[in-house]
């Protein structure tokens, strides 16, 4: 067991073979799911990976905050988990310059097959200052920001009541920036079908989205481990993950809200 070792650094004993299988979960899940777009095979099986990827996260988090109350997670290792989290967040800024690449291709040198402009003919985009719902989520985006920033203050200064506060006040944005998302979906005179254009637009959007609903799962479960006195100023080293995952969100947005609805619509 970990109390009797003799160095710094957490040997791990439970359930080791997690991140490996979550692993192959991850790109079983991604093929079934991608074979079910193009009516390969049923969406069940897909489905049915989805849920077993869900069950196994739900496993290895659990585990990895069981080990923080034995005392595994020392000063080395805490720094481990940091730079873990700090690699997965550059793997995902990669994933959207993806997105943003194809959207500034096509933008710049629009093909003669959309019109040679953008945004294409018979493509009736969002203005940011004539549809206020991307002004209004970015107010909204930002404000969470300031709140899951405000609840780590706290935290670090251990103020319990504010960081309660902050961090529900952070999970009310979280929600309201999803809905008025759904919304904006819904009453949207393009879709996904329609070309390059709707392509990028609900692809990156999209992709946000999901990441939003991520981060806001993230800090629910931060949350309720806030509730239940789980962290301290000296040992919170789970919402710094969440709260960079968050920033990481923020930043992303500003981006999609600047490039896709503000510029690319000029």
């Amino acid at each position: 067991m970990f109390n009797y070792q003799r160095h710094k650094y957490h040997m791990v004993h439970q359930k080791a073979y997690l991140p490996i299988i979550t692993s192959f979960i991850v790109l079983f899940f991604v093929t079934t799911f991608f074979c079910y777009i193009h009516n390969i095979l049923n969406g069940s099986i897909s489905l049915f990976f989805f849920l077993i990827l869900i069950y196994m996260l739900c496993e290895w988090w659990y585990i990895m905050i069981y080990e923080s109350f034995e005392g595994a997670h020392t000063l080395p290792v805490q720094k481990g988990l940091k730079i873990g989290m700090i690699l997965f967040i550059v793997s995902e800024v990669m994933f959207f310059f993806a997105f943003f690449w194809a959207f500034f291709h096509s933008s710049l040198a629009p093909t003669i097959e959309i019109g040679a402009i953008w945004p294409p003919n018979g493509i009736l985009p969002f203005y940011p200052w004539k549809n206020y719902n991307p002004t209004f989520n970015t107010v909204i985006l930002l404000q969470s920001g300031a709140c899951i920033t405000l609840t780590h203050f706290s935290i670090i200064n251990n103020n319990y009541y504010h960081s309660i506060c902050a961090i529900i006040h952070t999970l009310g944005f979280a929600l309201a920036f999803s809905i008025n998302q759904l919304f904006e979906y819904i009453v949207s005179p393009f879709s996904i079908y329609d070309g390059i254009y709707g392509s990028v637009f609900f692809m990156a959007t999209g992709l946000h989205g999901l990441h939003v609903i991520v981060g806001t799962l993230f800090i629910f479960i931060c949350a309720i481990r806030l509730k239940f006195g789980q962290f301290n100023n000296k040992h919170h080293i789970g919402f710094e993950a969440a709260a960079w995952y968050w920033h990481f969100v923020d930043v992303v947005w500003l981006f999609l809200y600047i490039s896709i609805y503000w510029w690319g619509n000029i």
